[in-house]
């Protein structure tokens, strides 16, 4: 009697409402006042939160080895789209070296017409982040030759600095190549290619929505050829820098074609990488050295402007390394919260209000908005709304694709948005534009979460699950 007594008393304690909160309340504020104040790195004050959580899972009598098999179970799920995230920065450092990329942004800037400003401002800008898969690095070389030639041509900087933006932002979530598109599909349960195709349906709309008004109110402006010597010092030195064949593109093709066949992700950027390799060798002639380091730590360009050095120096597996330890302490935390029972009493209050499609989709938007508003990070606004309600989106028989599609849509490119968030300082110090002068003009950014509410409501584009394992392809 005296041993089952004992054995009751050591029985883990299920976890009341303010307890649970107590993680995520605390993380709020780590990152809220660590990041957004002190631009401490996220991974610390995760580790910090998952620390705090672990605590209190002791004072609920969980045993350690209950915490590390939910942090290990919490990562293991992640590991498919982890291993793709290798493959993309092995792939973006192919990319570059082979000429590929550079090539796709040469004839980008060559071919699009220079008759409206804001339209080819945006354009340009969503297919050079498609390209390189980085909006940063778009708004700090485009984006600034850009502004330049919006002060020129006399156009109000506020519009220009919008439509900068919203085309980086674009491209940036549609790239194969971004961290945060490949983040996404990771925190989500989903993956990579189904989420890309799957946000077509709402980012599209809102690219084109704010094209359209880029084009009337363009039409206001007086016409002029749009030509700027930082340009012009960009598309010469890619020209002088790379040679370019047709044959650039086949790297490019070998992926379109695993992703609309259906075939296997990896196996797809491997082959295209390899081949990227070869191509390197014999046209850019270029060492089995430059080639293998390019794929490791990354391409770096030597042309002697910076503009384009900052552009194309990038890649290689190496560069996936602060998203990935990002997701691993982020999944830590929610490892130990999952394992104690916290997040389910959480999940219990959610699935409450979270009873109908439109109501997850407004709770997902709006968890991923204030996280965003709270951290000011891309990563963390996708990552801690995808892992806290996946479970949701399961039980309700919803493909983790929407999940993961709402998380990118809502938190990651509202963001740049956000005054005080790195991405709003980045671009204000880059573009020498305030937040608010060109958060009207950022038309695609916030459109798409109007498009996402609608489709909630209408269910338009709310994909079923259709099985288990959604890290496949066709899922």
């Amino acid at each position: 009697m005296e041993k089952e007594a004992k054995n009751e008393i050591r029985k883990p304690r299920k976890p009341g409402l303010v307890i649970a909160l107590v993680p995520l309340v605390a993380m709020s504020a780590l990152l809220g006042v660590g990041y957004g104040i002190y631009q401490i790195r996220p991974q610390v004050l995760l580790v910090c939160a998952a620390f705090i959580t672990g605590s209190l899972g002791l004072y609920l009598r969980f045993k350690w080895k209950d915490m590390e098999s939910g942090i290990v179970d919490s990562i293991h799920k992640a590991m498919p789209a982890i291993l793709i995230m290798l493959c993309v920065g092995i792939l973006i450092g192919s990319w570059i070296a082979s000429g590929t990329i550079p090539m796709v942004i040469y004839y980008g800037l060559k071919l699009i017409s220079p008759k409206y400003f804001l339209v080819t401002a945006c354009f340009v800008c969503s297919l050079t982040s498609i390209a390189t898969g980085t909006s940063w690095g778009t708004i700090g070389t485009l984006g600034v030759a850009f502004i330049g030639i919006a002060m020129g041509l006399g156009i109000p900087l506020g519009p220009a600095a919008g439509a900068i933006v919203a085309g980086a932002y674009f491209g940036d979530k549609m790239s194969p190549f971004s961290d945060v598109t490949n983040l996404a599909p990771v925190a989500a349960g989903s993956n990579l290619f189904d989420h890309i195709k799957h946000m077509l349906w709402s980012a599209t709309p809102a690219w084109l929505i704010g094209l359209f008004i880029y084009f009337l109110v363009g039409l206001r402006y007086e016409s002029g050829k749009i030509e700027s010597e930082a340009m012009i010092i960009i598309t010469q030195t890619i020209k002088d820098n790379f040679n370019f064949n047709i044959l650039l593109l086949l790297p490019m093709a070998i992926v379109f074609y695993f992703a609309f066949t259906k075939k296997p992700t990896i196996p797809g950027m491997l082959i295209s990488s390899f081949v990227a390799g070869i191509i390197a060798i014999i046209f850019q002639k270029a060492s089995i050295t430059d080639v293998a380091t390019a794929m490791n730590t990354g391409y770096i360009a030597q042309t002697g402007v910076e503009e384009v050095d900052n552009l194309i120096s990038r890649g290689g597996m190496m560069s996936m390394m602060e998203t990935q330890l990002v997701a691993f302490t982020a999944f830590s935390f929610g490892g130990i919260m999952q394992a104690t029972g916290l997040l389910s009493v959480i999940l219990d209050r959610i699935m409450k209000f979270a009873t109908k499609v439109w109501s997850i989709v407004l709770t997902t938007i709006g968890t991923a908005i204030i996280v965003a508003l709270i951290t000011g990070s891309s990563y963390l606004s996708i990552i801690i709304p995808g892992d806290l309600l996946s479970a949701v989106y399961k039980k309700k028989g919803l493909a983790a694709k929407n999940l993961s599609r709402i998380v990118e849509e809502s938190g990651a490119i509202i963001v740049p948005l956000i005054p005080w968030s790195m991405a709003g300082v980045y671009i204000t110090g880059t573009l020498g534009v305030s937040t608010f002068s060109y958060l009207p003009w950022a038309i695609m950014n916030y459109a798409a979460v109007v498009i996402l509410a609608i489709y909630g409501f209408t269910k338009f584009t709310m994909a079923p699950k259709i099985r288990d394992d959604e890290t496949q392809i066709g899922s």
